[in-house]
């Protein structure tokens, strides 16, 4: 007779992940035969650059790689991050001390609540947003405060509204631009908000950086460290997934003030045995590339963006025209929640959105759309929803 299993609290608690359920209804979909085009989920559905490739397959072959690599990552591959950050953002950064690598940044965020909040302790956490940054705090057992994004304040959090009790209370704070998933971008003058609001209250600022390479028009979106003050205060996570097309390969990096990023590396050096040192070999090829291997990728989404937005807004829906990520923030039509219009999309045009307000209550609203498929099907997805009863 099996045993009676009890899964644990944290786990009993939690929504559904967003992305599991979407999941499940293209399943459904498919099941009926329908012709989906998914713009649910930022995958980039452009190759991995060849030159980042090879140099995988070269490392692969090395028995060297074959063993435990260091939790923290390679110190080459570490110096390769501090020498992109340099070159990238005019940032120095140490790397014995000042940079850790992350198995994807997904891990390294989750794993700052475990490094860093105790039970009851409060996180602020920017919302919408990428769900991982309030789930990593509840499983530590603390709190969120949650900062709602609106676009009367350009989805920008409002720091001076944080009660006071509150932000003295506070141990983290969460932000992240460009952003996902309404694509906002931040300029220097509110990154130097943030630094005097963490200083003034003693939080420590988690900036998640994944998509500063995703910049259309010439635009190029600043790394928060390059303000003064923000390396004594915070940490800034990065990713190869995004800027390389290399969601698959799980590498990326934090960076940024040297207790902060320690504590991360104490708890990494306990739970996980660091990534194949051969795909730090091909991350090193593609950050000390750089530009040149990104610049065609900018291209193609900024291609995409334009057709896109351009088709929606002939079909008469609100968006603005996002100046970076892969990403397009779209006005639901009046009579209809999130949810029942990304169903609309779903079940009459085949087309695969993620409602706004699964990101969090105040991307109640709002559909995100994403740019990770070919134009001629985006071409496709602006005439399906033309037909689409409204």
């Amino acid at each position: 007779m099996p045993i009676q299993i009890k899964k644990a609290k944290r786990i009993n608690e939690l929504p559904p992940y967003l992305f599991a359920e979407i999941d499940r209804k293209k399943r459904a979909a498919l099941a009926r035969g329908v012709d989906l085009i998914d713009l649910g989920i930022g995958d980039p559905d452009i190759p991995t650059p060849a030159p980042i490739v090879e140099k995988l397959v070269e490392g692969a072959s090395k028995p060297v790689n074959h063993r435990y690599p260091n939790s923290a990552g390679m110190m080459e591959y570490r110096q390769a991050v501090a020498g992109w950050y340099q070159k990238r953002f005019g940032v120095k950064l140490d790397p014995e001390k000042e940079v850790v690598s992350l198995i994807g940044s997904k891990e390294g965020i989750a794993n700052m609540a475990t490094a860093f909040v105790d039970p009851g302790d409060t996180v602020l956490v920017s919302t919408p947003c990428y769900p991982v940054y309030h789930i990593g705090t509840a499983f530590s057992g603390g709190k969120n405060f949650f900062l709602p994004l609106t676009k009367e304040n350009h989805f920008l959090p409002e720091l001076d509204a944080i009660p006071a009790d509150v932000a003295r209370a506070a141990k983290l704070l969460w932000i992240n631009y460009p952003n996902n998933p309404t694509a906002a971008v931040a300029e220097k003058d509110f990154f130097k908000r943030v630094v005097d609001f963490a200083h003034k209250n003693n939080v420590i600022v988690c900036h998640d950086a994944a998509y500063t390479e995703m910049g259309f028009d010439g635009y190029r979106p600043m790394s928060f460290l390059e303000v003064d003050g923000a390396r004594e205060v915070g940490i800034e996570f990065h990713s190869l997934s995004k800027s390389f097309n290399m969601t698959g390969w799980r590498v990326g990096m934090a960076v940024g003030n040297p207790e902060i990023v320690g504590g991360l590396a104490q708890v990494k050096s306990n739970v996980d045995s660091g990534i194949f040192q051969a795909v730090q070999e091909a991350a090193i090829e593609a950050l000390n590339q750089g530009d040149k291997l990104i610049e065609p990728s900018r291209r193609v989404f900024q291609e995409r963006r334009d057709i896109l937005v351009d088709g929606l807004h002939k079909a008469g829906f609100e968006c603005e025209k996002p100046k970076a990520t892969f990403y397009v923030w779209v006005s639901v039509p009046k009579g209809f929640h999130s949810a029942d219009f990304t169903a609309r999309l779903l079940d009459e045009a085949g087309v695969v959105t993620t409602p706004g307000n699964g990101f969090g209550a105040p991307g109640e609203g709002y559909v995100r759309f994403t740019l990770c498929v070919d134009k001629q099907r985006l071409r496709e997805v602006t005439e399906r929803i033309r037909q689409v009863k409204i």
